[in-house]
């Protein structure tokens, strides 16, 4: 989805007032985006107001539609994305009008005990688990007819502008196609990390990714970038495969072609189960059948994909008592501040590509048919 650039630089006087730009907000839950006139007001203390030119449309966004993801309503989504910083609030250092960023739904205030242990990288300050909606001091910077808007994730991208903590946004090389790097914003960096930094797949070593969307074509891609001799793909649509393969899965099956069940079908092609597998689909039949497809002692699982909200997962404790492992994986272990300039460095002296996982670029206006892209599989 993309946003043409429409504020001219140098930056005036006016960075200081508030905005009035399009943005796609969500009124209520399981009805369409509609595109309406925000009120975006000027950053705060700490704070840092950016002009989005390139956003991706992610899975997570949609599980708020569904219900799967409890946010309060209404809400401007997206959170992954890539823009120019427009204005900043009294006291912000690390980023200026005029640079490159990426806003980080993940924030690193690197002062809370996940910033400071080499382990962690779920800052306190994110928005996952509390669903408030809101910035930091209990209020929104958003506007619509009268109403507040609430913030998504401390993100908000589906808007011509947004507000973000200064600990929430990354300045990145001044080179970079937006277009393309805004997918380090989350799908591609959650994948690929998910593989390289929570897993830490081993070179000669065997994995399985359950969902082959844009988040797991980029565990397939840690996992070749590791060295893992077998990357067998698992997905019920059958089209995803040939672009799986191309980006390094030496194997792709269809739990739908099988009369068993896929962690059986999986011991049974690697003999012993999977060294990794990785659930990125946000589903607890999968998560299950991922943890089982491991091998019974050091198999290592590791879920990637936003569990639904209320909902349990019933297993035989044994799968665990054996020595299996199973690990959860938020932006794939990088603590964003730090990693995600680092990423968008590897992008340009062409590490990895991002090009295979753009299926299709639309104009912003178009946002509720790229929903339907998605959730058609396409």
């Amino acid at each position: 989805v993309f946003l043409q650039m429409q504020v001219p630089f140098p930056f005036s006087l006016l960075c200081l007032q508030a905005i009035k730009c399009k943005a796609a907000v969500l009124w209520e839950a399981n009805k369409p985006f509609s595109i309406e006139e925000v009120e975006v007001a000027p950053p705060k203390a700490h704070e840092v107001r950016m002009k989005i030119v390139a956003t991706g449309i992610c899975r997570s966004d949609d599980h708020v539609i569904t219900g799967a993801l409890v946010m309060p309503f209404p809400i401007i989504l997206g959170h992954e994305a890539a823009g120019v910083v427009e204005s900043v609030g009294e006291g912000v250092t690390s980023v200026k009008p005029g640079d490159k960023v990426i806003p980080l739904f993940v924030p690193q205030c690197g002062k809370c005990s996940s910033c400071l242990n080499t382990k962690g990288n779920l800052c306190s300050k994110n928005d996952i688990g509390s669903a408030a909606g809101l910035m930091a001091d209990g209020t929104s910077r958003f506007t619509c007819k009268g109403k507040t808007i609430h913030h998504f994730m401390g993100t908000s991208t589906f808007t011509e502008y947004t507000v973000v903590h200064e600990s929430a946004v990354a300045k990145i090389d001044s080179a970079a196609p937006l277009e393309k790097v805004c997918l380090i914003g989350c799908g591609f960096s959650t994948g690929y990390g998910a593989a390289l930094q929570t897993a830490k797949v081993e070179a000669g070593s065997t994995c399985a990714i359950f969902g082959l969307g844009g988040v797991g074509l980029s565990v397939v891609m840690g996992c070749k970038a590791a060295g893992a001799a077998r990357i067998i793909g698992v997905d019920i649509n059958s089209d995803k495969f040939a672009k799986a393969k191309e980006l390094g899965a030496t194997d792709c099956i269809n739990p739908k072609d099988f009369k068993k069940p896929i962690h059986e079908v999986l011991m049974e092609m690697t003999g012993h189960g999977v060294d990794y597998s990785f659930e990125v689909i946000g589903r607890t039949e999968t998560m299950t059948a991922a943890l089982a497809s491991c091998q019974y002692n050091y198999g290592v699982s590791v879920i990637v994909g936003v569990p639904p909200a209320a909902q349990k997962i019933t297993f035989d404790p044994m799968l665990l008592f054996t020595g299996r492992t199973w690990k959860g994986s938020v932006f794939g272990g990088w603590k964003s501040k730090d990693a995600v300039p680092k990423l968008v460095a590897d992008y340009m002296k062409k590490k990895f590509v991002l090009d295979p996982l753009i299926t299709h670029t639309l104009p912003f206006t178009k946002i509720n048919e790229g929903f339907d892209l998605l959730r058609t599989g396409k």
